[in-house]
C-alpha cells in the first residue's frame, strides 16, 4: 500500500481545532469530494480533534492519501501527545470526558467510511478515519504536493469565520433537506394513490376469485350429480345388451349381434367416462376415501397383469411386467395405485403400434420413495405438448390419436390421485421413440382415511 502525506497540523488549543476543521474541508474539496462529503469529513475530524484538545496534552492531525491497487482513500490520523489527561485542570469529571470521546468516535464512524481507535505503548491515543475517493480523481504525487502547498498557504480561519461557514453549511443542508422532504411528500402522495389502486385491484381480484370458486363448486356439483344420474341408465343399457348377447330372448342374426356389440362397447366407454368424471368431482370436493395398507409389489403386478391382459389385443405389442428380484413392500392405497397404473398402461397400449409396454420399479435417489415406471415404444410426445397431456379434456393431434377413443381425463385424474397419495406423476418422452410415465410415492404413508361419500 502506498502512502503519501499531504498535511501535518498541530492541535494545542481551540483555534487549532478550527484550523483543522477548515483544512479538512478545503483538502476534501480539492480532492473532488462533494459539498456534503466535505461537511461530513470536516465534522468528523473536528469532533475528534476537539476531544484531543480538551482532554489531553494536545496532539497532531496528519492527512495522507492511501492507495492500494485501484482503491484510494483519504486517511486522517489524529494522535495525542500521551501523558496524563487534562480533565483535572479543567475541573471536568473523567467519566464525562470519556462520554464525550465516545460520542465523537460514534459520530466519526457514522460520517466516515471507517474509524479505528488504538493505543500505543506510551499510552498515546490514535484515531484513524478513512474516506474513499471518487474514481477518476487526479492524485499523483506532484498534484498532492501542490494541494498541500495550496491548503497550507491559504489563510487560517478565525472562530467567527468558521462559525459563519458552518452556518452557511447548515443553511445549505436545511435547504437540501427541505427539497428532499418535498420530494418525499410527493412520493408519499404518489404511493398513496398507487396503494388505493392496488387495494381496488385486490378487491376486484377477490371478487373474481370468489366467482371462480363458486363456479368451480357448481361444476363439481354438476359433474357429481350428472355422473350419478347417468350411472343408472348406463347400467341398464349394459345389462340389457349382455342379456341379448347371452341369447336370453332367442338367437340373434349376425347383423343383430354386431349392432348389440356396438351398443355394449359404447355403453362401456360412456361408463368409463362417467366414472372418471365422478372421481374428479370427488377429488375436487375433498370427498375421496383413502385406505392405506401394506402393499407387496409382486402381488400388485400379478393382479394388474391378469386385469390388463385383455387390453393387449395387438399381437405386435408385448405387455411385460418386470417383478423385482427381492420382495418389495410399502404402504399406500392399493386401489388408487392400481387405478393410476391401469391408466398408464391403457394409454401406452393405445398409442403403441408395435414393440413393448414395460411396467417395472425404477430406481430413485431418495430411499424413502418408491418409483413405478411404465415405458412404451409408441408415438411419443414432443416437448411443447408435455404440459397439455395433464389438462382435462385435452388430447394431442395425431393420426393414431384420432383412431383411439378417449376423453382426456385419464392423466389429469392420475396426477390428482398421485397428489392425494402424497406423490407425483412425471413423464419423459421422445417423439417417435416412446414415452415413460413414472409414479413416485412415499414408502411409508402418514395419510389417514378421509371422511366422505
Amino acid at each position: 500500500m502506498d502512502s503519501t502525506r499531504i498535511l501535518n497540523l498541530g492541535i494545542e488549543g481551540p483555534q487549532d481545532v478550527v484550523t483543522v476543521r477548515q483544512r479538512a474541508r478545503q483538502l476534501s474539496g480539492l480532492l473532488g469530494f462533494g459539498q456534503q462529503e466535505q461537511v461530513r469529513i470536516a465534522t468528523a475530524v473536528s469532533e475528534v480533534a476537539r476531544c484531543v484538545c480538551r482532554h489531553v496534552y494536545g496532539g497532531r492531525a496528519v492527512f495522507t492519501l492511501e492507495q492500494s491497487g485501484r482503491r484510494r482513500e483519504l486517511l486522517v490520523t489524529i494522535r495525542d501527545n500521551g501523558g496524563p489527561a487534562r480533565v483535572q485542570q479543567h475541573g471536568s469529571e473523567p467519566d464525562q470526558a470519556g462520554k464525550q470521546f465516545d460520542t465523537a468516535i460514534i459520530t466519526a464512524r457514522r460520517l466516515m467510511d471507517g474509524c479505528d481507535v488504538s493505543y500505543q505503548a506510551d499510552h498515546a491515543l490514535t484515531v484513524s478515519m478513512q474516506k474513499a475517493l471518487q474514481p477518476g480523481q487526479r492524485v499523483d504525487p506532484a498534484h498532492l504536493a501542490e494541494l498541500g502547498a495550496q491548503v497550507a498557504a491559504s489563510p487560517a480561519a478565525t472562530s467567527f469565520s468558521e462559525v459563519q461557514q458552518q452556518n452557511q453549511e447548515l443553511a445549505s443542508a436545511l435547504a437540501e433537506l427541505r427539497e428532499r422532504q418535498d420530494d418525499l411528500l410527493a412520493l408519499t402522495r404518489e404511493l398513496e394513490d398507487t396503494n388505493r389502486g392496488v387495494v381496488a385491484l385486490y378487491a376486484e381480484i377477490e371478487e373474481k376469485a370468489e366467482r371462480i370458486r363458486k363456479a368451480d363448486e357448481m361444476k363439481s356439483r354438476f359433474l357429481s350429480n350428472t355422473s350419478h344420474e347417468l350411472r343408472t341408465p348406463l347400467s341398464s343399457i349394459r345389462a340389457l345388451a349382455q342379456l341379448l348377447l347371452d341369447r336370453m330372448d332367442g338367437e340373434l342374426s349376425v347383423e343383430q349381434e354386431r349392432q348389440i356389440l356396438f351398443i355394449a362397447s359404447a355403453a362401456n366407454d360412456l361408463s368409463n367416462l362417467v366414472n372418471d368424471l365422478l372421481d374428479l368431482a370427488k377429488i375436487e370436493a375433498g370427498k375421496v376415501q383413502i385406505s392405506v395398507a401394506p402393499i407387496d409389489v409382486g402381488n400388485l403386478f400379478s393382479a394388474l397383469k391378469g386385469m390388463l391382459r385383455p387390453l393387449a389385443q395387438n399381437p405386435r405389442v408385448e405387455l411385460l411386467f418386470i417383478e423385482p428380484e427381492a420382495p418389495v413392500s410399502f404402504v399406500s392405497d392399493d386401489s388408487k395405485l392400481a387405478q393410476i397404473l391401469r391408466n398408464f398402461v391403457s394409454n401406452a397400449l393405445k398409442f403403441t403400434e408395435q414393440g413393448q409396454v414395460v411396467v417395472q420399479l425404477a430406481p430413485h435417489a431418495d430411499p424413502d420413495m418408491i418409483c413405478f415406471a411404465v415405458s412404451d415404444t409408441g408415438i411419443g410426445i414432443i416437448p411443447e405438448h408435455l404440459h397439455l397431456i395433464f389438462e382435462e379434456f385435452s388430447q394431442i393431434e395425431h393420426p393414431l390419436q384420432r383412431g383411439a377413443k378417449g376423453t382426456g381425463l385419464g392423466l389429469p385424474l392420475c396426477r390428482q390421485l398421485a397428489a392425494l397419495l402424497g406423490g407425483q406423476v412425471e413423464v419423459s418422452s421422445t417423439a417417435g421413440a416412446g414415452s415413460t410415465f413414472t409414479l413416485v410415492l412415499p414408502r411409508r404413508s402418514d395419510l389417514q382415511p378421509e371422511q366422505g361419500a
